[in-house]
């Protein structure tokens, strides 16, 4: 038996990331905003809610299939965007493309992503994949990379409005973890303590000739010093973007859009009213502001609230097909996994994204058997919170 075939849970796959990864890239994702209230939440409250059986049904054939934005997947889950995946396991981006295509599911490319977005668009070309963009202060490179990302074949824009500044992160700080990471005394000991990592980053480095960067900024952006994430932020995103900017950028991309970041419900209004096809419930994974809601407490309300009018995706906290179960009974057509895709990347790149989706697809698979349902749709106000 492998390594992988022990493995039961995403938590076990953390694990198993957290004795692979140096500390301080570990940290950089497992981290959150602040003391962490909010990170925990986002799966703490998920067991707040309890699912209702129903027994005496046929449930020897299961469909797990799931329109998104109009296009089959086959499952109600989309690979989140994030950034900096070819720093946790070499090709970072480019391996969760294929197994995204692989398993049926769309991928989302970060702005902030190590490959660019014709890189991935050449080594998975015919697969669903979606573009995720900040603002930036540089207009004319935004509206290029609308364009670039068109011509390459990304079907649906998705704008992350919870990102004007980032977020303050403790752990980050504590760790002093800059963009390239800088070898001081402490780094230069965790890198040593993980031979493995360390390996396969020398080995790409030496192929691709060049430092840890940002893809889809090459040549307008160069990291000559060591840099904070925030700091790159604040260099790069525009601060002023408001609702009118929202709908200048989706006009101009003339295509389905998603609205990643929202928790109140009157946000998720004025997204539909800006021309959004879907809605990502999300907090940024508790990585921008602590002591905010979590987006599974947040969800009911907003799915009253947009009504029908558009999907609603939820994201931050996914890590059980449970989770999923509970997220499509309170309102959401689909989920995204951010954490959870890249603690399979960081434990075995592709093979362990694919381990991380199976794992989410058995848990909903044996969930929807064991509920009494067949269809996901059949998930609807299965889910009530605790009495």
């Amino acid at each position: 038996m492998t390594k992988l075939q022990r493995i039961a849970s995403i938590s076990d796959l953390r694990e198993r990331a957290r004795k692979r990864l140096p500390r301080s890239v570990f940290d950089f994702i497992d981290g959150g905003a602040g003391a962490g209230h909010t990170r925990r939440a986002n799966q703490q409250d998920f067991e707040k809610y309890t699912l209702l059986p129903r027994v005496g049904v046929d449930v020897s054939k299961r469909d797990l299939s799931q329109s998104i934005l109009g296009v089959s997947s086959s499952l109600p889950l989309i690979l989140a965007p994030t950034g900096l995946s070819g720093l946790y396991y070499p090709k970072g981006e480019i391996l969760t493309a294929k197994a995204a295509h692989q398993t049926g599911i769309p991928f989302c490319l970060s702005t902030n992503s190590v490959a660019s977005m014709e890189t991935i668009s050449d080594a998975v070309p015919s697969s669903e994949k979606w573009f995720q963009l900040y603002f930036l202060k540089d207009k004319g490179l935004m509206s290029s990379m609308l364009t670039r990302a068109k011509e390459n074949g990304y079907r649906v824009l998705c704008i992350t409005l919870d990102v004007p500044i980032q977020g303050k992160r403790d752990q980050d700080i504590r760790n002093g973890f800059t963009i390239p990471l800088k070898l001081n005394p402490s780094t230069l000991l965790e890198v040593l303590a993980r031979p493995n990592w360390t390996w396969n980053f020398l080995k790409d480095a030496l192929i691709r000739k060049q430092k840890i960067s940002f893809g889809n900024f090459e040549g307008h952006l160069k990291i000559s010093k060591y840099k904070t994430n925030a700091q790159l932020i604040v260099e790069l995103c525009d601060a002023s973007a408001d609702w009118n900017t929202i709908r200048e950028v989706i006009k101009e991309w003339n295509g389905p859009v998603v609205i990643k970041g929202i928790l109140d419900p009157e946000d998720a209004k004025l997204a539909i009213q800006a021309g959004a096809h879907a809605i990502v419930v999300s907090n940024h994974g508790g990585r921008q502001l602590d002591q905010v809601p979590s987006s599974i407490s947040a969800l009911p309300k907003i799915a009253e609230a947009v009504a029908g009018r558009a999907e609603i995706i939820l994201d931050s906290g996914v890590t059980r097909g449970t989770d999923i179960a509970i997220a499509l009974s309170l309102g959401a057509s689909a989920c995204m996994i951010g954490r959870s895709c890249l603690w399979g990347l960081a434990t075995d790149g592709q093979t362990g994204i694919l381990k991380a989706i199976e794992i989410l697809r058995q848990e909903l698979d044996t969930s929807m058997a064991l509920l009494g349902v067949t269809k996901l749709h059949q998930l609807k106000a299965r889910a009530c919170l605790e009495p």
